[in-house]
C-alpha cells in the first residue's frame, strides 16, 4: 500500500471514531441530567485541552503569532456568525414544535459538530504532516486522533438527542463531521510541499472555533445543572488530551 493510501485508511479510521462515539450515547439512550453535566464537562475539558496544548502551539510551530492570531479571533468570529444563524434557523416553524430548551440543544449540538469539524481538518492535515516527517509518526497521531474522537462524538450526540433530532440523522450528522479528517489529510498531502502559512491559519482557526463552543455553550450548561459533576468531567477531559498526545 502506497504512502498516500495509507494515510487516507488511517485518517478515515480516525475520523469514524467520531460515529463510534455518538453510537456510544444513542445506545444508552438520552443521558440524565447528573450524565449530561459530566459528559459537556468532558467535552469542555477535551477541547479546552486541544486548543492549548494542540491546535496553538502547533499553529505557532507552522506559522507565527501574527497569522495565529488572526486564525484564532477568524474562528471566534465565525463562530459567533453561525451561533446567529442557527439561533434563527431554530427558530424557524418547522423547529417550533421544539420546546426552548429542545431548541437550545439542538443549537449547541451543531456548533459543537461544526467547531469538531473544523478542529479535524486540520487533525487529518497532521496526519499527512506525520507521515512526511515519519511513517510511524503518522500512525501514532492517526491512533491519538480517532482515541479523542470518540469523545467529541459523543459530545455532539448527546446535546442533539436532547434536542430531539431523529437517532439516524444524528448518526449522519457524525458520520458527516467524520470526512473532515481523511479531507484534512488529503488537503495535507497537497500542502505539505506547499505551505505551511495554510496549515498554520487553520489550526489557530479550529482554536478560536473551539474556544468560542467552550466559553459560551459547553461551560455554562454544564455548570447550570451538577457542578460537581462538571468538574469531575471537565478536569477528566482536561488531562485525557496530554495522555493522548504522549503518544505522538
Amino acid at each position: 500500500m502506497t504512502t498516500e493510501l495509507t494515510v487516507m485508511a488511517q485518517s478515515m479510521i480516525a475520523g469514524l471514531a467520531t460515529v463510534l462515539g455518538a453510537l456510544a450515547v444513542l445506545i444508552n439512550g438520552r443521558p440524565g441530567e447528573k450524565s449530561l453535566s459530566f459528559l459537556l464537562g468532558i467535552a469542555s475539558g477535551v477541547m479546552l485541552s486541544v486548543v492549548v496544548f494542540d491546535l496553538l502551539p502547533s499553529s505557532l510551530v507552522y506559522g507565527n503569532p501574527l497569522l495565529s492570531a488572526a486564525g484564532f479571533l477568524g474562528g471566534l468570529l465565525f463562530m459567533l456568525c453561525l451561533d446567529l444563524l442557527l439561533s434563527f434557523f431554530a427558530a424557524r416553524p418547522r423547529h417550533r414544535k421544539r420546546g426552548a430548551l429542545q431548541k437550545h440543544f439542538f443549537k449547541m449540538g451543531y456548533l459543537i459538530g461544526t467547531g469538531i469539524a473544523l478542529h479535524d481538518l486540520p487533525e487529518g492535515i497532521a496526519i499527512a504532516a506525520g507521515y512526511a516527517a515519519a511513517d510511524h509518526l503518522g500512525l501514532l497521531i492517526a491512533l491519538a486522533i480517532g482515541l479523542h474522537n470518540i469523545p467529541e462524538g459523543m459530545a455532539t450526540a448527546a446535546p442533539l438527542l436532547m434536542g430531539g433530532l431523529a437517532r439516524g440523522r444524528i448518526i449522519l450528522t457524525c458520520l458527516a463531521i467524520s470526512l473532515f479528517t481523511p479531507a484534512g489529510a488529503l488537503l495535507g498531502l497537497l500542502l505539505v510541499a506547499i505551505s505551511r502559512h495554510v496549515i498554520a491559519l487553520l489550526l489557530a482557526l479550529a482554536g478560536g472555533a473551539m474556544a468560542y463552543i467552550v466559553k459560551n455553550e459547553l461551560l455554562p450548561e454544564a455548570y447550570r445543572r451538577y457542578p460537581g459533576y462538571a468538574t469531575l468531567g471537565f478536569l477528566l477531559g482536561v488531562f485525557l488530551i496530554p495522555c493522548l498526545d504522549c503518544l505522538h
